[in-house]
């Protein structure tokens, strides 16, 4: 069976390029880096991992077998708040590193794995409005 043509018009150096200007970008955020510090101890290790996410979901390749959100379910400290900024950045470095296009196409992507991320991390622990859960 021929190989799937990628879902956006990027290679794998681009999804490479773009994760490493994400998580530079990330470090630098004053809400974001201590969150993403407390977690990553090997940020080369994380952004390899990363882009093996995006290469999944993007080129179809089978380079990564986690579970993003055991992940962010485990961590215990992703917060409602977390979303727009992670987004955000996400969104910025797109806009500077692709063409239109892609870019657009790859935020949209980003944008529906963000919601689905805060309805089985965030939104599972709160009720409407943002009130917690109490157990």
């Amino acid at each position: 069976m021929p190989p799937l043509p990628p879902r956006i018009d990027v290679t794998a150096d681009d999804i490479t390029r773009v994760v490493t200007e994400f998580y530079a970008a990330i470090r630098q955020h004053p809400g974001l880096g201590p969150v993403f510090a407390a977690h990553v101890s090997d940020w080369p290790a994380h952004e390899e991992k990363i882009a093996g996410f995006w290469r999944n979901a993007i080129l179809y390749e089978r380079s990564y077998d986690g579970n993003p959100l055991e992940v962010h379910r485990k961590a215990g400290d992703v917060r409602p708040g977390m979303f727009e900024p992670w987004l955000g950045l996400f969104d910025s470095v797109l806009k500077r590193t692709l063409a239109p296009e892609p870019a657009a196409a790859w935020s949209a992507l980003a944008h529906r794995i963000g919601r689905s991320l805060r309805a089985g991390v965030v939104d599972r622990e709160t009720h409407a409005g943002g009130v917690p859960k109490l157990r």
